[in-house]
């Protein structure tokens, strides 16, 4: 099984985007989530590093500049989708991903208050 460690810079992006008001709070994340084509142009467009800003863990062992290198994306390449970070914390709780697990709950709960709702 592949091992994942926190990609801080992401978990920043996400920080901001929090701070902006830039989420969506209902989306459902299988019609939201972006899919390769998606993936692809935005690399086209803005390239790995920022690629790597929308995906809360880093593979351990995989080369920078491929996408075997980035998991848990949490947002549309636009804004960050509490049910983004919804599926990031379901998926890393399911494989005992720790650090990943609770790095989303802190975004959620940081969402959450920012938008005036404590859950």
């Amino acid at each position: 099984m592949a091992r994942y460690r926190v990609n801080e810079e992401a978990q920043a992006r996400a920080e901001e985007l929090i701070a902006s008001r830039l989420y969506v709070v209902r989306s459902e994340w299988s019609e939201v989530q972006p899919d390769a084509a998606a993936e692809n142009a935005y690399l086209e467009r803005h390239g790995w590093e920022a690629f790597s800003g929308w995906h809360l863990g880093l593979t351990e062992g995989a080369k920078d500049g491929t996408k075997a290198r980035y998991a848990f994306v949490f947002g549309d390449f636009r804004r960050i989708h509490r049910s983004g970070l919804m599926a990031c914390r379901f998926r890393a709780t399911q494989w005992d991903h720790k650090e990943i697990e609770l790095a989303a709950h802190d975004l959620i709960q940081k969402l959450d208050a920012r938008r005036g709702r404590r859950m």
